[in-house]
């Protein structure tokens, strides 16, 4: 049987010096947070034959000492992976029109910027993305609607493909 009590004393007395020995272990704070946390998910589990243990914490430095382990392995597969891989291919800068559209498309409201993301980058039918978001067919037309003009104001010198209004009808 578990008692919530003891192990909460228990992790208030010990958490500080886990977390500093989870770092001195990993060398990053991220980590040692993780691995911190799923040592103490695991005493938990654990914690009615846990809390008889003669050394509880010595039980849980062990197991942060285990999960890093694991990870330096995880970690040692992924690099031999990438070798064989090889380096990624380059990416070449956004273009011009790229940095203008993003740049346009954060002035537009966000539900109007949805609509459209659903409907040219998914290919997401009208009646679908009011499906999907719960709003009426009509509101969904709206926000398209809108959100080509205030597109079409933004960016009045790109050269842009005419969109169609039977796109929303």
């Amino acid at each position: 049987m578990r008692d919530g009590q003891s192990f909460d004393d228990f992790y208030r007395s010990t958490t500080r010096r886990m977390m500093r020995y989870g770092y001195a272990v990993v060398g990053d704070y991220d980590e040692a947070q993780d691995l911190v946390q799923e040592a103490y998910a695991r005493a938990w589990r654990q914690w009615g034959r846990l809390s008889a243990h003669p050394a509880p914490e010595a039980w849980l430095r062990l197991v942060v000492s285990r999960l890093a382990t694991d990870r330096w392995r995880r970690l040692r597969g992924l690099r031999g992976a990438l070798r064989l891989a090889g380096p990624p291919p380059s990416v070449s800068p956004p273009s011009e029109d790229s940095v203008l559209l993003v740049q346009a498309l954060r002035q537009v409201p966000s539900t109007h910027r949805r609509a459209l993301a659903l409907h040219y980058l998914f290919d997401m039918p009208v009646e679908e993305i009011a499906d999907e978001i719960g709003v009426p067919v009509g509101t969904v037309k709206s926000w398209l609607s809108r959100g080509r003009a205030r597109l079409a104001a933004l960016l009045p010198d790109l050269a842009v493909v005419e969109l169609e209004a039977t796109d929303v009808a």
